[in-house]
């Protein structure tokens, strides 16, 4: 049997981590939990999760940019997939992308997002194939 996935999920928002932990747990992921960044980076030390959803906007407006930078500049982390969500670009005036050198996510998607999204972008960013999918 192969062991689970293992989702760190960082977000100061305790509601949607709580929501998302429930996600992800029924659909057998296991799930680490962080609330702000400095949480994050001492997670990531002590169980390296197999993928990180990670929210910008949490003790700072900018935290999670600071957090994707030092977890890619790390010899530790630097490959493991980012994916942010992060209502950002509907608050700020500004439209923000990945960039290996600024921002240096895998992928960034708006909140609100569905929870069959989040799933098929968890699972194709762990090259996962979907529960039940024809011809299984």
């Amino acid at each position: 049997m192969e062991a689970r996935k293992k989702v760190l999920l960082v977000d100061d928002d305790a509601d949607f981590v709580a929501m998302n932990k429930a996600l992800l747990e029924r659909h057998s992921y296991e799930v680490l939990v962080a609330y702000n960044g400095t949480e994050c980076l001492d997670k990531v030390r002590e169980d390296i999760p197999d993928l990180i959803i990670l929210d910008m906007m949490m003790t700072t407006r900018n935290e999670g940019y600071g957090v994707s930078r030092k977890l890619r500049s790390s010899k530790l982390t630097k490959k493991i997939p980012l994916l942010m969500l992060t209502s950002v670009n509907t608050v700020l005036p500004i439209k923000l992308e990945p960039d290996e050198k600024w921002l240096p996510v895998d992928l960034l998607i708006e909140k609100p997002v569905e929870p069959e999204l989040l799933l098929e972008v968890i699972r194709e960013m762990l090259s996962e194939k979907p529960e039940n999918s024809p011809g299984e």
